[in-house]
């Protein structure tokens, strides 16, 4: 059984003082590293969802090219060879239970894409990332103990629905199934990328996990689309994908997780649907009424709200 989100927020936050401690802090200079700690790794997680959106429109675009699974493939199978290069993982060393750890995290990795893309091929992308939105959603509302968390995490419902009420409407129920089942996923996603971060250095774990994504990708990549995987377009245009929605969100995901609870975190993610609606607008021609705009600063209010009562506690 994995450590609490709370746990491994103090595990982070003690090592923090640890080094500051080290390098002779005033009083007060663990708090302040604290909180810059924090702050940074709210940086991440902005600059990662927004990274995340931008390279999902893409991958709408791509669609017609290489079909939702062939775009899926190129995704995991680009991001794990950059990371393998980057990071060069070491593979010894580590125990059992670190590689069961990580092969669950690249199972999830490669359910919640395979997933996603197979909503967002059906239904618009706002709409798809809002019910995706729900797993991460009660995913906060669990792993919290406080009363307070609770209202930031209904006050981002409230957002959610607001988002996805004019796009609700005659949805493809296959697309929605495959939104819903993808949002159970990324909260399983978002645990064992917590407990990743904890067991291997740096990126390491993400780099594997990332392998074992692509190695169960790739069979049923190759099936769907055929030699379209090959065309040297298509290939570009799915390394930049892979660039944009796998290897710079997970890193700067996985980096945040070491200092931001899970149950923060969760409640950060519904900053998704307003990125998904902005990059939908921005990318795929897809407009923004008052309702949308009116959403979005709820997610941005509830988000600012959990991550302030965070550091609050």
């Amino acid at each position: 059984m994995p450590p609490s989100p709370e746990v491994l927020s103090a595990e982070a936050e003690a090592g923090i003082g640890t080094r500051a401690g080290a390098r002779g802090a005033v009083p007060g200079g663990t708090a302040t590293a604290r909180t810059q700690g924090r702050l940074l790794s709210v940086a991440l997680v902005i600059g990662g969802i927004v990274s995340l959106q931008f390279g999902a429109s893409v991958a709408v675009l791509l669609f017609p090219r290489a079909g939702a699974m062939g775009v899926v493939t190129l995704r995991l199978v680009v991001a794990s060879l950059v990371l393998l290069v980057v990071c060069r993982p070491k593979v010894r060393g580590y125990a059992r239970g670190d590689w069961a750890t990580v092969v669950a995290f690249g199972v999830a990795l490669a359910g919640m894409n395979a997933l996603f893309y197979q909503a967002i091929d059906r239904i618009p992308l706002g709409a798809g990332v809002t019910l995706e939105f729900l797993g991460p959603l009660i995913l906060s509302v669990a792993t919290s103990r406080r009363l307070l968390s609770m209202l930031w995490a209904v006050l981002a419902l409230g957002g959610v629905v607001l988002l996805g009420r004019a796009g609700f409407d005659g949805l493809n129920l296959v697309g929605v199934g495959y939104a819903l089942a993808a949002g159970g996923l990324w909260a399983a996603y978002i645990l064992l990328s917590a407990r990743t971060g904890q067991r291997f250095p740096q990126a390491d774990g993400l780099a594997l996990a990332m392998t074992v994504a692509a190695l169960l990708s790739l069979p049923l990549g190759a099936f769907s689309a055929g030699t379209a995987l090959l065309d040297p377009v298509t290939v570009g245009l799915g390394a930049a994908v892979a660039l944009m929605s796998s290897v710079l969100p997970y890193t700067l995901e996985l980096l945040a997780l070491r200092k931001l609870p899970a149950s923060g975190f969760a409640v950060m993610m519904s900053l998704e649907p307003a990125a998904a609606a902005t990059a939908g607008f921005l990318i795929l021609g897809q407009s923004l009424g008052w309702p949308e705009v009116v959403a979005i600063g709820l997610v941005v209010v509830a988000s600012a709200g959990a991550v302030l009562s965070g550091a609050r506690r």
